[in-house]
């Protein structure tokens, strides 16, 4: 035991050890070009779909050794050292039905577009916990199952968690391939509305490269020195003191590229903590400001339109999903009624 009352190294291993062990899904290893930067750190660089905090749950479990042998996260591996990383294989989720009544905004045989609510996660991640947008699609469609996987059956592209809006689905492989190619290729046409702190000028577009952030692993970020090009267009729809609303064109679909691509430049979403607008939402903001956010209770981001070509018609879909309530409360409380 150590001194704080924790388990010593040695304990942790024969612990360890007496644990079955997982049966692995993949193996990465990397030499460490210089030393004395602390293991966790240094694997978390090296694997940007890996956050620090995750590298740090594999160490812990025995999953990470350098030159062959146990390390912890403190370790600091000399320059040459062989860093190896095991991923465990992860059980399924059980995806049952759910009801959830999401609203529809256009529907036939091959595909169908929702509203998604805020909220909702579109699919169930690693850990499987918590009903998701693919719960209630299961309920709602028929013979969805098994469409592109079992985890993410029909699912096109993403929105995040608290963003809400269109969001397409497919209900054949065919038609699942040819929208994920339209997707791809930019041949859809994604518009969000967005209510952000700050004066963005009346119009912009932001062309940049675009990343993960260098530091914090969960956000992304458009001042790296490497990544792949991100735009982004937007006008102004209404302002208010400190605020503004915005008509937003996605012309790549990066993730948080809306959310990074704004925080960067200095107007961040209302109520996104992840990219620092609940600083300016705080005791010392503006009544109205506070008000409004009290009032959204989430990201300011909805995904009002989405416009394609059919794959199997030929036919144009364009669906515009209305603003929600708590957006159209917050731009109230910042006096924006024409814009609600």
């Amino acid at each position: 035991m150590t001194p704080r009352g924790r388990p010593s190294r040695k304990q942790r291993e024969r612990d360890r050890q007496k644990r079955p062990p997982p049966a692995i899904a993949e193996e990465r290893s990397f030499e460490a070009a210089r030393g004395g930067e602390r293991l966790d750190k240094l694997a978390a660089s090296q694997f940007p779909d890996l956050s620090r905090a995750r590298v740090q749950q594999l160490i812990a479990a025995g999953l990470v050794d350098v030159d062959g042998r146990p390390a912890a996260a403190a370790d600091r591996p000399r320059a040459g050292a062989v860093v190896r990383v095991r991923l465990p294989e992860i059980a399924p989720p059980r995806l049952d039905p759910v009801r959830l009544d999401l609203p529809v905004l256009y529907d036939d045989e091959h595909l169908v577009v929702i509203d998604k609510p805020a909220g909702l996660a579109v699919h169930p991640g690693a850990g499987g916990e918590g009903t998701t947008i693919v719960h209630g699609l299961l309920h709602q469609v028929r013979d969805l199952r098994g469409v592109g996987g079992e985890l993410r059956p029909g699912i096109v592209h993403r929105l995040d968690k608290d963003t809400s809006g269109c969001l397409v689905v497919a209900k054949t492989e065919p038609v699942l391939r040819a929208l994920q190619a339209a997707f791809k290729a930019r041949d859809v046409e994604k518009r969000y509305r967005a209510l952000v702190h700050g004066s963005p000028p009346d119009c912009g577009e932001l062309d940049t490269l675009y990343g993960r952030h260098p530091v914090d692993r969960k956000r992304f970020s458009s001042r790296v020195r490497a990544g792949k090009r991100a735009v982004t267009r937007f006008s102004i729809l209404a302002r208010a003191q400190g605020a503004a609303f915005l008509d937003v064109e996605l012309l790549t679909g990066r993730t948080h590229q809306i959310r990074a691509h704004l925080a960067d430049r200095g107007w961040p979403l209302f109520c996104d903590a992840l990219y620092g607008a609940t600083r300016r939402e705080g005791p010392a903001a503006p009544p109205a400001i506070r008000r409004a956010a009290a009032a959204l209770g989430r990201q300011g981001l909805h995904a009002a339109r989405l416009a394609f070509t059919h794959p199997v018609t030929g036919a144009r879909v364009a669906c515009e999903a209305p603003l929600p309530a708590d957006l159209r409360a917050a731009l109230r409380e910042l006096g924006l009624h024409s814009a609600a």
